[in-house]
C-alpha cells in the first residue's frame, strides 16, 4: 500500500534527523537562545512615516502644525481625514502609523491662553516606531506652542499631548518582536531542516537506493515534506506558548486562523528547502544555499525595518518572499484579532509560493532521477 510506503518514509526521515544527538540539539538549543536574545534586541530605525490628520481647527495655529509636519523629513506622506472614523480605519488596517486630531477650538483657546490638547493615535503593534514618531511629533508640537501667546508668556501647560497606542498600549518592544519571532525561527529550522532532506542521502550513499526503492517522486516529495512541517509546527506551538505565559503577550485572534496559514507558509519553505537541497551535492552546500536564501528573506520581510522604508526597485522582491506574509498574520493574530479576510489576504500568496517551489523542487528531483 501506498500509505504503508509513505509512512516508513517519514518515519525514516524523522529518525534521521531526531537520532543523532547533535541534531537535536541543533534543532532545539538555538531556537530557544535566539527566542530569548532577539526577543530583547536593539531598537529600529523610522523614516517614511505616513501620517493622518484631522484638523477640525480652521484657525492658524492648526494649520501651522500640519505645515511643520509635512516639512518634517520623517513623514513620508499627510492624509487628511474627514472623521474619526477614518482615523480609526487607516489605524486598523495599518494605512498609517500615526494619527493626529486637531479639536476645533485649538487655536481660540491659544489665543485666549486657556489650555488646548492635540490628541495623537499611534499603532502599537511597530511599538519601537510608534514611540519614535511619538517623540518626533512632541518635538514639533513643542516648537509650535512655544510662537503661541501662551508659549511667549511661558504660560505652563497651554497645550497638552494625549497619545494612545491601540493594540500595544504601554508600546512593549518585545510585543512586536516575540510575535515576529514565530515566523522568522520556523522559517530557519524549516529551512535547514528540509535543505539538508536530500543532501545527506547523498553522502551516505542511500540517495540511490532512494531511487530504486518502489516509492514514486510524488510520494519520496511528500515523505520529505512531512517531517519539516511537523517539527516547524512544534517550534511554533512552543513559540507561541512561550509568548503567552513567558512574556505576558496577548494573543487576541484565532489560533485556527494561525495554524491554519502556517501549515502553507511552511509547505512553501519547505518547497525551497527541497529545491535547494536537490541542487546541492553535499550538505554543506545545502546549509550554504539555505542561509543564502534566509538573510534576504529575513531582511526583506519587515521583520527588521518596514518594508516601505526600503528602496522602491527592492519592495517588488519582498512579494515573493513567504515571511512578508506570514508576519502580518502572526502579529495580526496576537495583537489585533485580525479578521478572517485579511488572513486569507496573506495565505494566498503562500499557497501560490507553495505550489511553485514544491513543483520546482519535483521537477529538479525528477531529472536527478533520470
Amino acid at each position: 500500500m501506498w500509505w504503508t510506503r509513505l509512512r516508513a518514509l517519514i518515519v525514516k526521515e524523522l529518525l534521521a534527523v531526531l537520532r543523532d544527538p547533535k541534531s537535536r540539539i541543533i534543532i532545539i538549543v538555538p531556537p530557544i537562545i535566539q527566542l530569548v536574545v532577539f526577543s530583547f534586541a536593539a531598537t529600529l530605525e523610522v523614516r517614511n512615516v505616513d501620517v493622518m490628520v484631522l484638523n477640525r481647527d480652521a484657525g492658524r495655529w492648526g494649520h501651522e502644525i500640519v505645515r511643520r509636519i509635512e516639512g518634517a523629513p520623517t513623514f513620508r506622506s499627510i492624509t487628511h481625514a474627514a472623521s474619526p472614523d477614518e482615523l480609526r480605519k487607516a489605524i486598523d488596517e495599518q494605512t498609517v502609523l500615526a494619527a493626529i486630531q486637531i479639536s476645533p477650538t485649538f487655536s481660540r483657546d491659544i489665543e485666549a491662553a486657556l489650555p488646548t490638547d492635540i490628541q495623537i493615535i499611534l499603532d502599537g503593534r511597530r511599538s519601537n516606531a510608534a514611540q519614535i514618531v511619538s517623540g518626533y511629533l512632541n518635538q514639533i508640537v513643542n516648537s509650535v506652542a512655544a510662537e503661541t501667546p501662551a508659549g511667549q508668556r511661558a504660560a505652563p501647560g497651554a497645550i497638552s499631548i494625549v497619545p494612545r497606542n491601540w493594540f500595544n498600549p504601554n508600546l512593549e518592544f518585545r510585543w512586536f518582536m516575540v510575535p515576529n519571532l514565530v515566523g522568522a525561527i520556523a522559517l530557519l529550522i524549516g529551512l535547514i531542516v528540509t535543505a539538508l532532506s536530500i543532501a545527506r542521502e547523498r553522502e551516505l550513499g542511500t540517495f540511490d537506493q532512494l531511487m530504486v526503492s518502489p516509492l514514486r517522486t510524488h510520494e519520496i516529495l511528500i515523505g520529505k515534506l512531512t517531517p519539516p512541517m511537523l517539527i516547524g509546527l512544534f517550534h511554533i506551538t512552543v513559540y507561541v506558548l512561550a509568548a503567552v505565559f513567558i512574556f505576558g503577550i496577548p494573543l487576541r485572534g484565532s489560533l485556527s486562523l494561525l495554524y491554519g496559514s502556517a501549515i502553507f507558509f511552511l509547505a512553501s519553505v519547505v518547497g525551497i528547502g527541497l529545491f535547494i537541497s536537490a541542487l546541492s551535492m553535499t550538505q554543506q552546500q545545502a546549509i550554504l544555499g539555505a542561509f543564502l536564501f534566509m538573510v534576504p528573506a529575513m531582511l526583506l520581510s519587515g521583520f527588521a525595518t518596514p518594508i516601505e522604508n526600503m528602496p522602491e526597485w527592492l519592495q517588488p522582491i519582498t512579494l515573493v518572499n513567504p515571511l512578508r506574509y506570514f508576519l502580518v498574520v502572526v502579529r495580526g493574530v496576537f495583537l489585533k484579532d485580525i479578521p478572517v479576510a485579511e488572513v486569507v489576504a496573506n495565505t494566498i500568496p503562500l499557497v501560490a509560493i507553495a505550489v511553485l517551489t514544491l513543483s520546482a523542487a519535483a521537477w529538479l528531483f525528477r531529472k536527478r532521477m533520470e
